[in-house]
């Protein structure tokens, strides 16, 4: 069963999908897509990498061309991927431009990595509620996020929101 998490920055989001991959059973991977920028970043992955110590998770790294993943580790596994939200700052982004043809791409890879690895958990950020106009890149960012969350609504079985560590099922169940 796949299970796309969406919700707010900082409500418990990650630590759920850790205990919906961890009940689905051996190999288990855990995809990390953010490439760090700053020590805030820094602090972030240093958290997580403490939350899942002891928990079986193989870490992979991938920061970008994720179907590249399944080369490396049994598509059969379960895997959690966190985050989409990562993901597409990484390949939407450089020093140079920003890429408007990333969340086509990376919708459609997602898409096809839930189909050849079923069991997946993916963990995306809501950021669309706020009423502020934005520059065009963090708009164009925001609409990828978006286009790619729906793609993921529509191709995965469970679909959730954590909204101050409260599961609400918008479609299939609660895997826990």
């Amino acid at each position: 069963m796949s299970t796309f998490i969406s919700g707010g920055c900082k409500n418990g989001k990650s630590f759920y999908a850790q205990r919906i991959a961890k009940a689905g059973g051996l190999p288990l991977y855990y995809i990390a897509t953010m490439i760090p920028h700053d020590s805030e970043d820094d602090a972030r992955i240093l958290r997580h990498q403490k939350e899942r110590e002891g928990w079986g998770f193989e870490t992979l790294e991938c920061g970008a061309d994720i179907l590249s993943c399944l080369e490396k580790a049994d598509p059969a596994g379960f895997f959690l991927l966190d985050s989409v939200t990562a993901l597409l700052s990484n390949e939407m982004f450089t020093a140079e431009r920003m890429n408007p043809d990333a969340p086509g791409k990376i919708a459609g890879e997602l898409v096809e990595f839930v189909k050849r690895a079923p069991r997946t958990v993916l963990v995306s950020d809501y950021i669309y509620s706020d009423a502020n106009l934005y520059d065009e890149w963090t708009e164009a960012y925001r609409r990828g996020l978006a286009r790619i969350d729906r793609a993921l609504a529509r191709a995965c079985d469970d679909v959730l929101e954590v909204v101050h560590g409260q599961v609400i099922v918008h479609k299939g169940r609660v895997p826990l």
